[in-house]
């Protein structure tokens, strides 16, 4: 099954090649991307880690890496004289892990799990742990780990459903990757049961709930909400309606209910954060092309003053969504208006709005309940009518 997997892996690869060409063309910081996927790395930025007996947590993108931030500080305060290495895989994950993790003393892309590429960068690193984050488990990084006798802990370890059932195939070497990891903290007891239903012993799991409800990076005051709304160009509204994480096909939703919402309050404002930034211009077409005024949130920040109020703020930028979700009435949480799926609220689990739409994680009512968060409307609904056109929205 190993051998089959790493054949697989290889033909993919060969396969994306050209794709990685044409995004190095488009995507600003993409060839430095894949050379460190490559396990082409600049000396100094290995230097502060590398065979210092680090701690190495990886996680994949920006969900990941928001779960990851309140565990480095914990780290960080036990281990203060441990090197800390956090890898990450996409684009986005890494500006964030930039962004939010100060305590790493090397953030970095990580290699394809290719058999000689990952043995190489494990034994050119030499970690004392390798924490892989939430799903995040690679045969060749875990049979290297094994090799060289460092243990592996899966931290807030999540296993949906679709995952179970493709795991069913592949369990040759689904058993040397469990039997890798010395410790499974999972999110739930939902992520326990299946966990061990692939064949995790029981006395090696323990449900340490969601690290993403432990983040602080979101945390905004008044005045930083006054200077959000101030930036964004907001501060003249009759309510915001925020739509986080969108994709393609959901906008046009969006819009019809942002319209339904200024015939009666001309004055409320739309803000969009597009899943992909590289949807940028797509979806300032849509909105445009739907009859609104727009705004870039990086256009706005280059402006000394700024002029008359756009009915739409499009956030264009990465690592502020936590931040900005505090500025919305009503907040939209992307990916439950198509087949995609619904992203996480986690992000906003304290907050005072009435979030229409569905979300993909089995166990969040449940996490979100014991935090006394189900009741999603805690102050009064902003003299704002309801979201119509979107599924969830209030009767």
């Amino acid at each position: 099954m190993q051998l089959l997997y790493n054949i697989a892996a290889i033909i993919i690869v060969v396969l994306i090649i050209p794709m990685f060409m044409i995004r190095a063309v488009r995507e600003r910081g993409f060839v430095e991307r894949i050379k460190q996927s490559l396990g082409i790395f600049p000396d100094h930025v290995l230097e502060p880690v590398a065979k210092k007996g680090c701690i190495w947590v990886h996680a994949a993108s920006v969900g990941e890496i928001v779960a990851t931030s309140p565990l480095i500080k914990e780290f960080r305060k036990e281990f203060p004289k441990s090197p800390i290495l956090v890898s990450v895989v996409t684009t986005s994950g890494y500006e964030m892990a930039n962004r939010i993790i100060k305590d790493a003393d090397a953030i970095i892309y990580f290699p394809l799990d290719l058999p000689w590429l990952a043995s190489h960068v494990f034994r050119r690193i030499g970690p004392r742990v390798f924490l892989p984050v939430e799903t995040e488990l690679w045969p060749n990084f875990l049979k290297t780990a094994r090799r060289c006798q460092v243990p592996v802990m899966m931290v807030n370890g999540r296993i949906s459903d679709k995952s179970v059932k493709r795991y069913k195939y592949m369990r040759g070497l689904l058993r040397d990757m469990i039997g890798t990891v010395k410790r499974f903290a999972m999110q739930s007891p939902i992520d326990a049961e299946y966990i061990m239903r692939l064949g995790a012993p029981p006395e090696l799991v323990t449900v340490t709930g969601n690290t993403k409800f432990d983040q602080t990076y979101t945390d905004v005051s008044a005045e930083e909400k006054a200077q959000i709304l101030r930036e964004m160009n907001l501060e003249d509204n009759e309510g915001i309606f925020l739509a986080g994480s969108t994709h393609r096909g959901e906008e046009e939703f969006v819009l019809q209910a942002f319209k339904a919402v200024r015939k009666s309050h001309p004055k409320a404002r739309l803000v969009i954060a597009p899943r992909e930034l590289l949807r940028t211009m797509e979806v300032t077409h849509i909105c445009k092309s739907a009859g609104f005024t727009v705004s870039l949130r990086t256009e706005l920040q280059k402006e000394d003053q700024h002029g008359e109020p756009t009915d739409i703020v499009i956030l264009d930028t990465i690592g502020e969504l936590g931040k900005v979700y505090s500025i919305g009435d009503v907040v939209y949480v992307g990916g439950s208006l198509i087949t995609h799926g619904g992203h996480s609220r986690s992000a906003m689990p304290a907050s005072p709005w009435r979030m229409p739409g569905g979300w993909r994680q089995r166990c969040h009512a449940c996490l979100m309940s014991r935090r006394s968060a189900t009741a999603w409307r805690r102050r009064p609904w902003p003299s704002f009518p309801r979201t119509r056109g979107l599924p969830g929205s209030p009767p």
